[in-house]
């Protein structure tokens, strides 16, 4: 004889495919190797070229940990604050973008609150150039990068970056990171500079004309200065240059 299906039992099963999806949903969320995000487009990860300490970290949570694809695994430190990451390039990079991956819902105070961001050649010369400070943060965390470069610009040049968790969630003591990343633009990818486009905008409507060659690139002048082309537009020989007089 078969058992009557009850509406609890329904609603159990509902819940727990419901509960499923969700945690299916959250692992999608926080996985590190996404490339839906379009900020990533003309850029590349260069984590490679680095060599990354850690300050303390528990067993089997360090450095291997931290730059795992896996979501569920993190860098936890076993130590005093401020804990510390160190990335040392072994060449000059350009980073265009920097992002760390917290999930509160997880770590809870585990979770940095706030975090510190030098950069420099090497430990000696290391100048904070950006902060980061948030309550419940979940997924990836954008450093921001505006004002970095040379002359205000965006980007950043170094050999060296450290990251310091000052703080944790409810004066936590250690702290989770699950994932670091940095990118440096893809050089095999062509970059549109944006004077291009303003030559196209000011040039739109316009013919043009290809400019005639010219008269010190021809036969007859090949070889001369400018000052020896004064009647093809060249420059006039100032009387310092000119031999000198006996008088």
């Amino acid at each position: 004889m078969t058992e009557p299906i009850t509406p609890e039992a329904t609603d159990g099963g509902d819940s727990d495919v419901a509960a499923t999806d969700a945690a299916e949903e959250d692992e999608e969320e926080l996985d590190p190797f996404r490339d839906d995000d379009p900020t990533l487009q003309g850029l590349r990860n260069i984590n490679s070229l680095a060599s990354w300490t850690v300050s303390t970290h528990k067993p089997t949570c360090g450095v291997s940990a931290l730059l795992s694809p896996a979501p569920h695994t993190y860098w936890q430190s076993d130590g005093p604050q401020p804990h510390t990451l160190t990335i040392h390039f072994f060449k000059l990079v350009h980073i265009t973008k920097l992002r760390i991956l917290l999930d509160f819902r997880k770590d809870e105070s585990y979770t940095p609150t706030r975090m510190q961001f030098l950069a420099g050649t090497g430990h000696h010369d290391l100048c904070e150039f950006g902060g980061w400070e948030g309550q419940h943060p979940v997924g990836w965390q954008n450093v921001p990068l505006d004002g970095c470069g040379v002359g205000g610009g965006r980007g950043l040049r170094c050999f060296l970056v450290q990251v310091r968790v000052l703080e944790n969630h409810q004066n936590g003591k250690d702290t989770h990171v699950r994932g670091v990343q940095i990118f440096a633009r893809d050089e095999r990818v062509p970059q549109r500079r944006e004077d291009e486009s303003e030559d196209e905008s000011n040039n739109s409507g316009m013919e043009i004309v290809e400019d005639q060659e010219a008269p010190w690139k021809k036969g007859s002048a090949r070889g001369k200065s400018l000052f020896d082309l004064k009647g093809l537009g060249g420059l006039d020989e100032p009387d310092w240059m000119r031999d000198p007089i006996v008088r």
